[in-house]
């Protein structure tokens, strides 16, 4: 029996990776440990090393990249919801915890994670997942809170951004051009581009493939076919599409599809 709270939740567990990931973002945490490996992680332009029983955590909207190294890992990634919903219970308001440390050395909280982990992959009950979970988000919240944002959105609170994102999601991405961008928030183009990668750390153009690859990724875990979903978010040479999604999360498409490791709770 699956658990409402981690409903279209994705988990990965990935054996010995060597790639190279490009810069992307996604609208969730990234919360995941390191098994075994190296993964020399860039994260808001800053890199760290991530090591065997390290836990790695990503806020909503950070733009990170990353390669790795026989790196064998497990993530999931929790709603922004989610994760407000335990703070709430904890501390009595409504917020979103931000997490500064990007790599964590805690055995603990590295055991907390394996625990939950095995957990869903071993089909336990979903009262002893809902257990582990609350025991990972609580003290991950607790003991690593670095500060909070309201209950709105994820990304800084500049309006030019805002409306940039909020204009790349309403139109879904699609044949959008620099002028129609810059336009949108009465901008040069000089000043919008200067703008964009000032507060994300990335191109208006590396955004909208990440964005669209990030939107393809859930029609994929949703069962549309990979020719579906590439054209849907705006794809029009599979390949190209391919090539894309493997730069970002470091496996393709199919590996999606047909590996068990990888589960849409």
């Amino acid at each position: 029996m699956n658990l409402e709270a981690l409903k279209n939740t994705l988990f990965e567990n990935i054996n010995y990776t060597d790639s190279v990931f490009t810069k992307h973002f996604h609208d969730t945490y990234t919360i995941g440990i390191t098994n075994s490996g190296m993964f020399k992680s860039i994260n808001q332009n800053k890199t760290f090393l991530s090591y065997k029983n390290s836990t790695r955590v990503i806020n909503p909207a950070e733009v990170h990249g990353g390669v790795s190294s026989s790196w064998n890992y497990t993530n999931f990634y929790p709603s922004v919801e989610l994760v407000s919903n335990i703070y709430e219970q904890i501390f009595f308001e409504k917020k979103i915890p931000l997490f500064e440390k990007h790599i964590i050395n805690d055995i603990y909280l590295y055991h907390l994670l394996y625990e939950l982990f095995s957990n869903v992959y071993y089909k336990k009950n979903s009262m002893q997942i809902e257990i582990k979970l609350i025991e990972v988000l609580s003290y991950l919240i607790k003991n690593y809170t670095h500060c909070t944002k309201n209950h709105q959105n994820n990304f800084d609170n500049k309006q030019i951004i805002f409306k940039t994102i909020e204009y790349i999601k309403d139109t879904k991405a699609i044949d959008l051009s620099l002028d129609d961008l810059s336009q949108n928030v009465n901008l040069s183009k000089y000043h919008f581009l200067r703008i964009f990668k000032q507060h994300l750390g990335i191109t208006p153009h590396n955004y909208i493939v990440a964005y669209k690859i990030q939107r393809a990724k859930e029609l994929i875990t949703k069962g549309n076919t990979l020719s579906d979903v590439s054209l849907e978010v705006g794809f029009s040479d599979q390949s190209h599409f391919i090539r894309n999604f493997k730069k970002i999360y470091g496996y393709t498409p199919n590996k999606l599809i047909n590996n068990s490791n990888i589960i849409l709770y």
